[in-house]
């Protein structure tokens, strides 16, 4: 599939050569923002159904069984529901905020897309900062979640965003900081060559404290539990979301799923090898990898229970930053060590 995906993306700006530079680059955007489209709503739709199906093995129920065969469809129509539903906006709501709010969260979950490779040679834009760019643009995620409880008018929504504002720029230091040492040692901000660089070994073996770090960082930024503090059921009702109806609300709904693939796809990129493996093509042990780290990302989920938001924060600032920052520096110093040995020079 990736001579497909080259040989069109090669046919295509083929057909574009005697058009001007920006019409190329506007009609190579579009069709790449049509394929991220495919397999955000693909995706959003069977891993609601798997994670249902998950939880329900679980706890040892049933799970979806009425729409289709063994509920296979049953997501589908969730979203046919959801496209029914009354559109309300809530009285005394800031409208254009309440209005732009599941707009500019959906919007970061598609552009993160622009910089995974899928497989060798599938990504859609090779930035040489491709790093920096995801942790830019996925952090602007806080200031939808902020703009929905305050647009809302609502106490519980309010509490809800402030939640997410706090946990979310705490857990964003250390997430950072377990990235450092992946870069460290490739050399690179550019999520192609960081793979590359794991063609011999995977930087799990390598940066095994800062793959844990990422994870749990990972989870608490996309909200997920045992970190779903910002939409806590029995606390703050659905949080932020608690006034939104219809395809609003699914909008917020589409951009948690879209993060956690996301999350995994780059979990995947700089400590798993990305697409590299054995006999099969490359996109096809690249997905395996992330449909793993989702699974795993589920089993956390229906695992472990709920911390309170005092305890989230402790355990960031007092366990996962230190952890992080000394996994930085005995990542220099082992770099150091290692040129030292082998090309001796200090």
């Amino acid at each position: 599939m990736e001579n497909i995906f080259t040989g069109t993306a090669a046919f295509i700006e083929g057909l574009l050569a005697g058009a001007p530079s920006w019409a190329r680059t506007i009609t190579m955007g579009l069709l790449y923002l049509v394929g991220v489209l495919a397999f955000i709503f693909l995706n959003a739709l069977y891993l609601i159904y798997l994670e249902r199906k998950i939880s329900a093995y679980m706890q040892q129920r049933l799970g979806p069984n009425r729409f289709g065969p063994r509920g296979l469809f049953q997501s589908i129509a969730d979203a046919v529901k959801l496209l029914g539903k009354e559109d309300i906006i809530p009285q005394g709501a800031d409208r254009w905020v309440f209005i732009l709010a599941p707009i500019i969260i959906f919007i970061p979950a598609v552009m993160v897309y622009a910089i995974i490779p899928f497989g060798k040679g599938m990504i859609p834009v090779d930035l040489n900062i491709g790093v920096f760019y995801f942790l830019a643009v996925a952090s602007t995620t806080t200031i939808a979640i902020l703009m929905g409880g305050w647009g809302a008018n609502n106490k519980y929504a309010l509490l809800g965003s402030m939640r997410s504002v706090a946990q979310m720029v705490s857990y964003e230091i250390p997430l950072t900081f377990s990235i450092l040492g992946v870069i460290m040692l490739a050399g690179s901000l550019q999520t192609s060559a960081i793979v590359a660089a794991q063609e011999k070994v995977w930087y799990i073996l390598l940066q095994p404290l800062a793959f844990l770090i990422y994870f749990i960082a990972a989870t608490a930024e996309i909200n997920r539990a045992p970190f779903d503090l910002v939409e806590g059921e029995q606390e703050i009702i659905a949080g932020p979301y608690t006034e939104y109806t219809g395809m609003r609300y699914a909008l917020f709904f589409l951009s948690e799923y879209s993060n956690l693939v996301s999350v995994s796809a780059l979990a995947v990129t700089l400590f798993l090898g990305g697409w590299h493996g054995p006999w099969l093509p490359s996109w096809l042990w690249f997905l395996i990898k992330v449909y793993i780290m989702i699974f795993i990302f589920m089993w956390v989920r229906w695992t472990f229970p709920r911390i309170r938001i005092d305890h989230l924060l402790s355990f960031n600032w007092k366990v996962l930053l230190p952890l992080s920052l000394a996994n930085i520096l005995v990542t220099g110093v082992g770099i150091k060590i290692y040129q030292l040995l082998t090309l001796g020079r200090w």
